[in-house]
């Protein structure tokens, strides 16, 4: 199935400076960007077409790629001055690169692609960067089995912050993590049917016009996911990835557990 990742924004609260025109997929997680991260899930699962959908920065993006290389995440032999590779990440690999716009929304970003999708009536979505580790082949299989236009990944909400029950008179009548409310965030992963297309206009949004229109027709369903999910919105959030990384904590690695069991 192929996979459509959006990379192509600003990401200005991952800038560390006016002069850092870096997209915020290709912030470093480890030895490898963010959109590598997302790739490799995508890959996991045995979902290896993908188009990136560029704008801002669109170079850093195709250098990456165009340059890349296979030695620093895989295990190798230097023989007579040679490399052989053990393993690999991407040879295996298609990526489109489509240059979709600088402003472009994301619903635009996707319309702009859609001829590279060959007409398949199913395909998969992502901001490129978001990591988890979802079952996506879960969430795919109970998608085919509905007559949906679309299924978004929700989560819990992330916020640290309170919220506060107000009286009339300002008393306050209780006090409640965000994270405890009964509601759901967009978690950025998506399965789409090719209708989805039919309610996102020109210059339009994915979610606000598309899936929005799909939830008032009973056309949108939910996957709901508890278990790991982080986003890299802010310098701080990646940096934090970045440590676990370093420290053998990462459960996004899905790709990593066969791996590991097979050197057990």
């Amino acid at each position: 199935m192929k996979v459509v990742l959006f990379c192509g924004g600003y990401g200005m609260r991952m800038r560390s400076g006016a002069a850092d025109d870096v997209p915020k997929p290709m912030a470093m997680v480890g030895p490898r960007p963010l959109i590598w991260h997302v790739m490799r899930y995508y890959a996991h699962f045995g979902h290896t077409e993908f188009i990136l959908c560029l704008g801002y920065g669109a170079h850093h993006i195709k250098d990456f790629f165009l340059n890349y290389e296979e030695t620093t995440s895989n295990d190798f032999v230097l023989r007579g001055g040679r490399t052989e590779l053990l393993s690999t990440d991407i040879a295996d690999w298609t990526i489109t690169f489509a240059q979709t716009g600088i402003e472009s929304p994301i619903g635009e970003r996707l319309r702009r692609v859609r001829h590279h999708l060959d007409g398949d009536e199913m395909f998969l979505a992502n901001y490129a960067d978001v990591l988890t580790d979802a079952p996506l082949d879960e969430m795919i299989d109970r998608f085919a089995r509905r007559d949906a236009g679309a299924s978004m990944m929700v989560v819990p909400p992330q916020s640290s912050f309170h919220c506060v029950d107000l009286g009339e008179d300002g008393l306050v009548g209780g006090i409640t993590a965000v994270s405890e409310l009964p509601l759901w965030e967009n978690g950025g992963y998506f399965v789409l049917r090719q209708e989805v297309f039919d309610h996102i206009p020109e210059n339009g949004d994915l979610v606000a016009d598309g899936c929005a229109q799909l939830a008032k027709r009973g056309r949108l369903v939910a996957h709901q996911h508890r278990g790991f999910w982080k986003p890299t919105d802010t310098v701080k959030e990646r940096a934090a990835l970045d440590t676990a990384y370093a420290q053998g904590d990462r459960p996004w690695a899905v790709w990593e557990r066969d791996t590991a069991g097979a050197r057990a």
